[in-house]
């Protein structure tokens, strides 16, 4: 099969595995914990450098190296490096990502320095702490993005030694809340880390009783093991990524070709799809994890009894004005940048003499379809970039088209999910929009509007609303429904 082909299928499950994976590295880094600062004692034990084996299906793809040392000025000094070697489509692309912060005596967080270069992608990140709030700003190299996150208290960082956690005398079942400040959603938000008691664990070949917790982010369960110093030993996090501590001479012999984070994040699907192009409608019983909730109703998604059905847009109903009701879609964002000067003239360069919003939707789909190459992009996607650079894949689609939409005066939309592709549902990305009172679907990977109907919505939103999606990694089913029948299609009310 041709690589435009396969690629256009996108990868929103490689920003998915990439964001939890990075979550696991900042989680250490950027963290608030609602404890006593016993970490200060903490770090009297840990070493001053250690290494972290990054796996994926039992193959080591990359490694942490974490360093910290106390400065003549008394801070101390922390450095993250992070080399990935991942496979896409079975190509190898590497990533590299790092991390500098200055620490207080106490562990809080005085100012840091990030970065991370990818094939097509390259961003740096800084900020400092001002009492309870991070002041930041994010480069691409194409755009500049400056905000602030205000915390419930200043924010401490939690390292790779968590002996803190074994100090606060917990008891299996017990919960901690952790509040932190997530530089990839440019927010904060709280995870409860839970106690699960002491546990045998198999490490590399060895039996290791050591104390186990797990924490919840976003939906996505992430499970740690301590030993009695708080050495975390091993972690686990969803699509099949596993951390190990190990000696730096192991930890960075990385394989060279990995398992393939598409093929590994697949959904399975046992029925046949090979004739769907004149279906007016079609259900699939999906198997959910009963620890998170996904609002699957709405637009031309019904949801009913563990059954799906994803309804056909009648375009006769999507004939008429764009929808008057709808300013947050029409509003730009620091990533779905429709206020940008360059992206104004061009929308308004494609919709030159079209008068009907569904002509200019067309317009601007065509454009997008026809000028940005499709090739996985490891990376935050943001309009402005994809514009500069006409690369990336499905969420680079998603986002520059959202960004033309809103431009033109058409409330636009980033949808998330599953679509079909070689005998399973990949993880995707697409847009909506809002005319004639009904949402419509689109994918500008795919040229398709309306999109065929093996797009299943999960999410709707940009990166902090589409890590949601982690936590279906390897706990989503997807299953024929005995009820596919045909009929006429649908008018979707507004949601």
């Amino acid at each position: 099969m041709q690589l435009r082909g396969i690629i256009s299928f996108c990868k929103l499950a490689i920003i998915m595995c990439w964001i939890a994976l990075f979550v696991f590295l900042l989680q250490r880094d950027y963290l608030v914990r609602r404890l006593d600062l016993h970490e200060a004692q903490v770090m009297e034990k840990a070493e001053q450098e250690n290494f972290v084996g990054v796996y994926l299906q039992r193959q080591r793809i990359g490694f942490v190296k974490n360093r910290m040392v106390r400065r003549d000025d008394g801070l101390i000094q922390l450095n993250q490096q992070a080399i990935l070697n991942l496979t896409v489509v079975g190509k190898n692309y590497p990533v590299e990502m790092a991390v500098d912060a200055r620490l207080t005596p106490s562990l809080l967080l005085r100012d840091f320095q990030f970065s991370l270069s990818s094939p097509f992608y390259a961003m740096q990140a800084r900020g400092e702490v001002r009492g309870n709030t991070v002041q930041f700003v994010l480069e691409n190299g194409k755009d500049e993005i400056r905000d602030s996150v205000t915390l419930t208290s200043p924010p401490l960082l939690s390292l790779n030694q968590r002996g803190y956690l074994l100090t606060e005398n917990l008891r299996s079942g017990d919960k901690v809340k952790i509040g932190y400040f997530d530089p990839l959603s440019l927010s904060g938000k709280d995870v409860l880390v839970e106690y699960k008691g002491l546990e045998k664990k198999l490490v590399q070949g060895r039996i290791q009783l050591l104390h186990h917790f797990e924490e919840v982010f976003s939906g996505i369960r992430i499970s740690s093991w301590l030993d009695d110093s708080g050495k975390v030993v091993m972690e686990e996090s969803p699509a099949g990524f596993v951390f190990v501590s190990e000696p730096e001479f192991r930890a960075t012999s990385i394989s060279r070709k990995g398992a393939d984070i598409l093929r590994n994040v697949a959904v399975a699907y046992d029925g046949k799809l090979d004739d769907i192009a004149d279906q007016p409608r079609i259900a699939f019983r999906l198997e959910l994890p009963e620890d998170v909730h996904f609002d699957l109703s709405g637009g031309r998604q019904e949801w009913q009894n563990g059954i799906v059905t994803i309804h056909r847009e009648k375009m006769e109903f999507a004939g008429g004005s764009a929808c008057a009701d709808a300013a947050e879609q029409l509003a730009a964002t620091p990533y779905v940048q429709a206020d940008q000067a360059q992206i104004m003239a061009l929308a308004a360069e494609i919709t030159q003499g079209l008068h009907r919003p569904l002509d200019q939707v067309r317009a601007l789909a065509g454009w997008v379809f026809e000028n940005i190459e499709k090739r996985p992009v490891i990376g935050i996607p943001d309009a402005v970039t994809t514009l500069a650079t006409r690369i990336g894949d499905c969420n680079e689609h998603a986002v520059l088209f959202a960004a033309l939409g809103r431009s033109a005066g058409i409330p636009t939309r980033i949808a998330a999910g599953v679509t079909w592709h070689e005998g399973a549902f990949f993880y995707h990305a697409w847009n909506e929009v809002c005319l004639g009172g009904s949402w419509v679907s689109l994918d500008t990977t795919k040229n398709q509007l309306p999109a065929d109907l093996t797009h299943i919505r999960f999410v709707i939103g940009e990166t902090a609303e589409q890590i949601r999606i982690g936590a279906l990694l390897g706990r989503l089913r997807i299953l024929p429904a005995e009820q596919m029948d045909t009929g006429e299609g649908r008018d979707n009310g507004t949601r």
